[in-house]
């Protein structure tokens, strides 16, 4: 893997060949959606809105608060750039149709960085979205390594699953993983650092002597695989009220909660056995798994007679009253992740 997004070996660097030749390597890369009309080469696309409405989301990756270039490829950048703003778009019950992505990078990047990045967006829409695609955006030059994307999302006539319908009764429930990509995190910071730094280097040798527990918690922080699908199937299934679990599950259910002006009321063994076995290690907690974000999975609620779709699986119910509670109790936090608090 090429982590490095400076040049070596006389590579080129985009200043050296400017943006139209750095754009013919990227394009060619990038799939088609199902619904274009117009793809890039114009100052705009043109994509088909088959019932008239367009499910829309926006959202950022930026060195620093949201990344490291130690522990990110151009790869894996862009991955996490289409997979953050495709689980946005499951999360209303939509089905993933467009993307477009506007990037900055240093001028003194490597010429085919864009490309890497490139790479990564078509494996994403590919294996998480078949028959989405990427039909434009923008280029542009800056300090630090920005990633912007716009996506769409066709109801295909179905109402949207908002966060404000879930009502007493309902079933809560989760599909995707839980507690990983913090765990991920947690691991790059403890093990991936050379003198308090964020170290390339180390980052191999951590993966090399890394468990397969481990390697999945890494995985799910820098490759993230939200359940996509399930978004349309949680829709069919008449789920009540649904969201993506990005900065952890506590607080996001939350949400729900005051949205739907209700108590969302979860049980820690639910939460543990939907886990699953990969957080088995000495730091796993039911707090960890609350407190963690970036998960991406769906959180949604289903009417109590409803079969769970997918792989969603049942952590909880929603009862009468408001905020959250965790087996019984008023839950206190911590919360999660919020980008204006320290």
């Amino acid at each position: 893997m090429e982590f490095s997004w400076s040049p070596r070996d006389g590579e080129p660097a985009l200043v050296d060949i400017g943006e139209d030749a750095a754009l013919e390597l990227a394009l060619p890369i990038l799939p088609a959606s199902r619904a274009r009309l117009l793809g890039p080469g114009d100052d705009a696309a043109v994509i088909a809105a088959p019932d008239g409405r367009f499910v829309v989301t926006g959202d950022t990756m930026i060195e620093g608060p949201d990344f490291r270039q130690e522990w990110t490829t151009p790869e894996s950048f862009g991955w996490k750039l289409v997979a953050t703003n495709l689980a946005d778009i499951a999360a209303m019950g939509a089905e993933p149709v467009a993307l477009v992505m506007s990037i900055a990078v240093p001028g003194d990047a490597r010429a085919s960085v864009l490309a890497e990045m490139a790479r990564g967006m078509r494996d994403a829409c590919l294996q998480l979205a078949p028959g989405c695609g990427i039909e434009g955006g923008d280029l542009a030059r800056s300090s630090v390594i920005t990633g912007a994307a716009t996506a769409f999302g066709d109801l295909d006539g179905r109402a949207p699953v908002l966060r404000s319908g879930a009502r007493p009764g309902d079933v809560v429930a989760v599909s995707g993983g839980l507690g990983l990509a913090s765990r991920g995190l947690a691991l790059l910071f403890e093990r991936a650092t050379e003198d308090g730094a964020p170290d390339e280097f180390a980052l191999a040798r951590l993966r090399a002597a890394a468990s397969e527990d481990e390697l999945a918690a890494l995985d799910a922080q820098l490759w993230p695989r939200p359940p996509i699908a399930d978004g349309v199937l949680a829709a069919l299934a008449g789920a009540t009220a649904m969201l993506d679990v990005s900065d952890g599950l506590a607080l996001d259910a939350s949400r729900i909660a005051r949205a739907s002006g209700v108590a969302l009321a979860l049980e820690s063994a639910r939460i543990e056995e939907a886990a699953g076995g990969a957080e088995r290690c000495a730091e796993w907690s039911v707090e960890r798994v609350l407190a963690g974000g970036e998960d991406h999975a769906l959180l949604a609620a289903f009417p109590p007679d409803a079969a769970l779709p997918g792989g969603f699986r049942a952590i909880g119910r929603v009862e009468a009253g408001s905020g959250l509670l965790v087996d019984g109790r008023p839950y206190a936090g911590p919360l999660g992740w919020d980008p204006f608090r320290p």
